[in-house]
C-alpha cells in the first residue's frame, strides 16, 4: 500500500489516512501513529481500527471482522466502483428515494475515487481531502484571493457516500422528513463533494454555510475570478437540481 504521505486511500469499507495528518485518539494510538504510515478508519462509523505500513498492520478494535476487512483492504485495496454504486442504492432504498432521483434532480450518481490529495486544512483545522487537480487549483486561487486582500477559508471539501447516509440519518432522527432535507442536502451519492471536486467556501467571521456570504467581499471576488482557477457556482437561485441556493458550493469543472 506504498504511495505518496499525503494520499488519502479509498476503499469501500475504510480508509487510510497519512498517520502523520491524524489525531491520535488518547496516548497509545498517537505512539502508534508514530510509528506507522496509515491509520485505518471505517467508513461507516469513522472508528479508528487499525494502523498500518504497507501490508503489516496492528488492530485498535480486536474482532474477528475488523481483522478480515483489514486483510481485505491491504490486501487488494478493496475499492470497486461496482460494490460502491450498489450501497449508494441501498442507502437510497432506506432513505425512500426514487431510483429516478438523478434524471429527476439533472443530477449525476458519483462514485467516489479511489484516491484523494491533501489540499491543506480546512477552517477548524482539519484535513481539507481533494481530487489532485483540483486542490491545486483551489490552493493557487486562495493565494490568489489573499494577494487581493480576500482570506478565503475552506469550509468541507470531499465527502463520501457513507457521510452524507450519515447526514440524512442525523437530520431524520431531529425530525426533518427527507423532502425537507433533499431541499438542502443532495441524496447519498449524488453529492458533488463525493467527486473530490468540489468545496464549501467561506471567510473569516461569516458563519460557514449560510446565504449571508452573497453579501461579503469574498463572494464578491469568486464571482468575478473563480472561474479563471476553473471553479464555477453549483447552485445559484432557481437553479434546475431544486437545491436551495448555495453561494459557498464551488466546483471545479476543468
Amino acid at each position: 500500500m506504498k504511495r505518496e504521505r499525503l494520499t488519502l486511500i479509498n476503499g469501500t469499507e475504510i480508509e487510510a489516512v497519512p498517520a502523520n495528518l491524524a489525531k491520535g485518539r488518547g496516548n497509545e494510538t498517537r505512539r502508534l501513529l508514530a510509528t506507522h504510515d496509515y491509520l485505518l478508519r471505517r467508513k461507516a462509523d469513522g472508528r479508528f481500527i487499525a494502523v498500518s505500513t504497507d501490508t503489516r498492520f496492528r488492530l485498535l478494535l480486536r474482532d474477528g471482522k475488523t481483522r478480515h476487512q483489514c486483510e481485505s483492504f491491504l490486501g487488494s485495496n478493496d475499492f470497486s466502483e461496482s460494490r460502491n454504486i450498489k450501497q449508494v442504492q441501498a442507502m437510497l432504498d432506506f432513505l425512500g428515494i426514487s431510483q429516478h432521483y438523478g434524471d429527476e434532480h439533472d443530477l449525476v450518481l458519483m462514485p467516489e475515487p479511489a484516491t484523494l490529495s491533501f489540499a491543506g486544512y480546512d477552517r477548524y483545522q482539519r484535513p481539507l481531502w481533494m481530487h489532485d487537480e483540483a486542490g491545486q487549483a483551489w490552493r493557487t486561487m486562495q493565494s490568489a484571493a489573499l494577494q487581493d486582500g480576500i482570506r478565503l477559508e475552506a469550509i468541507s471539501g470531499y465527502r463520501g457516500h457513507a457521510y452524507q447516509f450519515g447526514i440524512f440519518k442525523r437530520k431524520m432522527a431531529r425530525g426533518q422528513s427527507v423532502q425537507e432535507i433533499l431541499r438542502v442536502n443532495a441524496a447519498p451519492g449524488y453529492s458533488e463533494h463525493h467527486s473530490g471536486r468540489a468545496i464549501d467556501i467561506g471567510t473569516p467571521n461569516e458563519p460557514p454555510a449560510e446565504e449571508s456570504f452573497e453579501n461579503t467581499s469574498a463572494f464578491a471576488w469568486l464571482m468575478e475570478h473563480a472561474p479563471d482557477f476553473g471553479f464555477r457556482l453549483s447552485y445559484p437561485r432557481d437553479n434546475r437540481h431544486d437545491i436551495n441556493y448555495e453561494p459557498w458550493h464551488w466546483y471545479f469543472a476543468r
